[in-house]
């Protein structure tokens, strides 16, 4: 532990246990599912997933593929695949929506979404765990959204990715 006096009062380094217990901030994208008519779940990924958010694209349908597979489009060069996140949690389909292209471990999935709403940095400690069941795979954790506006469900890119 290093330490350093000032004016009689002690302060720690960063390189003590203390500040070494903080947790890490990230920056999280924040985008919505419609519920109802006037309702929306937030849902969110990690920044670092996050390659590229397009409201402007061609879906091809491909056939004997699963319902929540929207189909594939063309990204300068690279075919990526969309999945209508709506479906994949058990809800209707969209008819339109925003398409958040997601890297995770080299590959790249684009998710069907409602709308995107922000970025903003979260406290890995604020994040609570959510048990694993059936109908929360997808679903890594919880958190109060920092200004009150919500509770944010944060989605495990690895459960996304994964196939059944």
């Amino acid at each position: 532990m290093t330490m350093s006096t000032i004016n009689n009062n002690t302060t720690l380094s960063a390189s003590t246990p203390a500040a070494e217990a903080t947790h890490k901030i990230h920056k999280y994208l924040i985008f919505m599912i419609r519920d109802t008519e006037t309702t929306y779940s937030k849902l969110g990924v990690d920044a670092e997933y996050v390659l590229e958010i397009l409201n402007n694209y061609n879906l091809t349908y491909l056939p004997l593929m699963p319902d929540y597979v929207s189909g594939v489009f063309n990204m300068r060069g690279q075919i990526i695949p969309v999945m209508d996140l709506r479906l994949r949690l058990g809800k209707p389909a969209t008819e339109k929506g925003l398409v958040v292209v997601l890297n995770y471990n080299g590959m790249q999935l684009g998710i069907l979404v409602d709308a995107v709403d922000r970025m903003i940095d979260i406290d890995d400690g604020t994040i609570t765990t959510v048990h694993s069941q059936e109908a929360q795979r997808f679903a890594s954790g919880m958190c109060s959204i920092p200004d009150n506006s919500g509770t944010l469900i944060v989605l495990d890119c690895a459960q996304l990715f994964a196939h059944e």
